[in-house]
């Protein structure tokens, strides 16, 4: 399983230059056995830099949602109390912004690698990491 950080998902979705070769070739082959997901809480934040106008996607919000959640192969893992005690948990040496400890805690008791270009996430060694 691998949980794709919100820019990764984006990147993913929109088949953007930006996506390292090893994380596509991941997300590639965990697509396959449908085992991609993307945390809820990665669709607050898409929510809320397009909003913001720091995010543009290629169709309006709505609609590149729908698109999103159609897709077979990708699963939103929605935050339960279980991810929310997790991020919680973390010390002051992990990354504060709480999107990051949610998308960390989602992968961390999926038990499953995160597919990040974030240097912060990637060194933090909570869960293993591909970029």
């Amino acid at each position: 399983m691998i949980v794709l950080d919100t820019h990764a998902l984006v990147w993913w979705l929109a088949d953007a230059s930006q996506l390292s070769n090893k994380a596509r070739a991941a997300i590639k082959i965990a697509a396959r056995r449908g085992e991609v997901t993307a945390s809820a809480a990665s669709i607050l934040e898409i929510a809320t830099l397009v909003r913001r106008g720091r995010l543009a996607l290629s169709l309006q919000l709505d609609d590149w949602l729908a698109t999103a959640r159609s897709l077979p192969e990708l699963a939103i893992t929605p935050v339960n109390a279980d991810i929310a005690a997790r991020a919680g948990s973390y010390g002051d040496g992990v990354h504060g912004d709480p999107i990051d400890r949610l998308i960390v805690a989602t992968a961390q008791l999926g038990k499953a690698r995160l597919v990040t270009a974030d240097t912060a996430m990637r060194t933090q060694k909570l869960v293993p990491c591909i970029w």
